[in-house]
């Protein structure tokens, strides 16, 4: 694709897009900072962790190289607006294959690295596989990339001066085939989605809660909760009689957060809207990236090792429909019931942990 970097008619002066392409890559810089300090919590020593906090440190980077040329003007400024966009997206445009497998390698063998490394070597490791990364990236840029400017003309006299920039093939490969599988899947059982939806949301709540404890002074109110607690009990069971298979289940956590961002990705790339790599690779596509690896991970391992809790649970909760496909009962976990006896007092008794099985 091309950018257009300045525009003019035969009698008319120069228009520079430099401020234009500065904005908007200063956009995306905000965009990807904020999407980085609601998920600064979730960050942990795991390499695609570290990728989208290399993307962000890049973006930084670029609005600095941008601004650099634009205060300077292009006569003063080492390098061009042309020089910057056309390596850049080169450097974008090799990043998600190698992080796509990398991160995937990362999480399948986690288990076996925890056993033998402390996580401070594992952190090491990853930075340099990131590094590594990035500067493949640079080089192959650096010996592919051509930053040279060209002159077109359009209909009506007005001319341009242009420079050859890369998209992302795989960004947009990712998104349509991630969305395609997702309503596959989805569609079959479109009709019991909103009772498995209730039913999630049910079990997060349940999990956030802290143990209930019936003290003795609310025993006169116990006859009416536990009629109202054993009626949603019952509603609940009725609605969902048939939970979602695990991949069923997987899919629908997936669905549930990240289906608007494939939509609006995938329009953009059957209207043909062209965007740069260094735009549509962004932090909220390596979250995606992120849940989808995670959620793989989990389904592929929880066949070998059952409840497989060791990797971060991301965005997409994806223990709480792990343990929807599995149809445990909502009214069963995390209580603490509490029996009275009147001659011996009150006497406790644990019901199931939902913690001890998400």
């Amino acid at each position: 694709m091309l950018s257009i970097i300045e525009e003019w008619k035969e009698d008319h002066n120069h228009m520079n897009n430099t401020l234009r392409y500065l904005f908007l890559i200063l956009f995306k810089f905000g965009m990807d900072t904020t999407i980085l300090y609601i998920c600064w919590h979730r960050l942990h020593t795991f390499f695609p962790s570290l990728c989208g906090l290399s993307i962000v440190l890049a973006d930084a980077v670029m609005l600095l190289a941008m601004t650099m040329v634009w205060f300077l003007s292009p006569l003063k400024s080492p390098v061009s607006v042309c020089f910057l966009l056309a390596h850049f997206s080169t450097v974008f445009s090799m990043l998600p294959l190698p992080m796509l497998g990398l991160g995937l390698l990362d999480y399948l063998f986690h288990d076996r690295c925890l056993a033998n490394q402390r996580p401070v070597n594992m952190l090491l490791r990853n930075t340099a596989m990131t590094l590594l990364v990035w500067l493949v990236a640079a080089v192959y840029s650096y010996e592919t990339t051509r930053s040279s400017q060209r002159e077109i003309e359009y209909f009506g006299g007005l001319k341009a001066l242009v420079c050859e920039v890369q998209e992302s093939g795989t960004v947009n490969v990712f998104v349509i085939s991630l969305l395609i599988v997702t309503i596959c899947a989805l569609l079959p059982h479109y009709t019991s989605i909103p009772a498995w939806y209730r039913r999630a949301n049910r079990l997060a709540d349940q999990r956030d809660k802290p143990p209930h404890i019936q003290k003795s002074d609310l025993l006169r109110n116990t006859g009416g909760q536990d009629a109202q607690e054993d009626a949603a009990a019952k509603t609940l069971v009725e609605t969902t009689q048939q939970p979602p298979s695990l991949c069923v289940s997987f899919m629908l956590g997936f669905a549930s957060v990240w289906l608007p961002y494939l939509f609006i990705s995938v329009i953009f790339v059957l209207l043909g809207l062209g965007i740069p790599a260094y735009i549509v690779v962004n932090l909220l596509w390596m979250e995606c990236t992120n849940s989808l690896l995670v959620g793989v991970v989990f389904w592929l391992k929880s066949a070998e090792s059952g409840q497989y809790n060791r990797l971060p649970d991301n965005i997409c909760m994806w223990r709480t429909y792990l343990h929807l496909s599995r149809g445990t009962r909502v009214c069963q976990e995390n209580f603490k019931t509490t029996k009275w006896n009147p001659s011996e007092g009150p006497m406790n008794t644990v019901s199931h942990q939902f913690d001890q099985v998400v």
